[in-house]
């Protein structure tokens, strides 16, 4: 099976800061992959050069078998991102939010977007002012998963879900999944790696660690959080 992601010595450093060091990883096609650590990790730097939207110092990357630099544009259009914080114009209604993340890759997206608003429970007349976290962030899913990208990045994308619309967030990207797209899910939440992944990776001091199984006990999770606070 061929890798839809592969980082190879990933490097990034921010001066004095802490970025990423040295981190090597492949990601197959057709998994959801676990991606697991503390804030100030390196979660985040690394999927930002994953997306070329960071200039890193040292090493490559390659998406959906283009490269990351010279290919930025090509791996946007097959990648659905969620960042972890969902920031839109407070006056915009949520259909037309929507309607605008389709527009700027040319595409009519109506009828998906129709699809998710329903399972996901998303009220389009609303305006983004008015949501709580937690519908701004099926907002951000929605023109996400749209466009049905062959990469699905997500970054704490379940912060502010009820259980319910977690449940069906999941339920969403094994269906995706199960048609050919891979989702690299970045999270503190132990318990969604060891249900939905089936493999994982441990972010810590900048540093990786890929898991022999993403089923890793509670006790293991809580010492890589121990270790880096310290």
């Amino acid at each position: 099976m061929a890798n839809a992601i592969e980082i190879r010595n990933l490097t990034k450093s921010y001066g004095k800061n802490r970025g990423v060091i040295d981190v090597t990883l492949d990601i197959k096609e057709g998994e959801i992959f676990g991606f697991l650590g503390p804030n100030g990790a390196g979660k985040s730097t690394t999927i930002r050069s994953i997306l070329g939207f960071l200039k890193f110092s040292e090493g490559s990357i390659r998406v959906l078998g283009y490269d990351s630099v010279k290919d930025h544009e090509r791996i946007l259009e097959n990648v659905g991102y969620m960042p972890s914080e969902a920031w839109f114009y407070g006056a915009m209604k949520v259909a037309d939010v929507i309607k605008y993340a389709a527009d700027v890759r040319g595409l009519d997206c109506s009828e998906e977007a129709g699809k998710l608003c329903e399972r996901l429970k998303v009220d389009t007349g609303k305006r983004i002012k008015e949501l709580s976290l937690g519908n701004r962030k099926k907002v951000s899913i929605v023109c996400a998963m749209q466009h049905k990208p062959s990469l699905f990045i997500f970054d704490e994308p379940t912060g502010g879900l009820d259980p319910l619309m977690q449940k069906n967030f999941f339920e969403l990207i094994e269906e995706y999944v199960s048609e050919g797209a891979t989702c690299l899910l970045s999270t503190h939440v132990l318990s969604e790696v060891n249900k939905y992944c089936k493999n994982a990776a441990i972010m810590r001091e900048g540093r990786l660690t890929v898991l022999d199984s993403p089923k890793i006990d509670d006790d293991t999770f809580l010492k890589f959080y121990e270790e880096e606070t310290l």
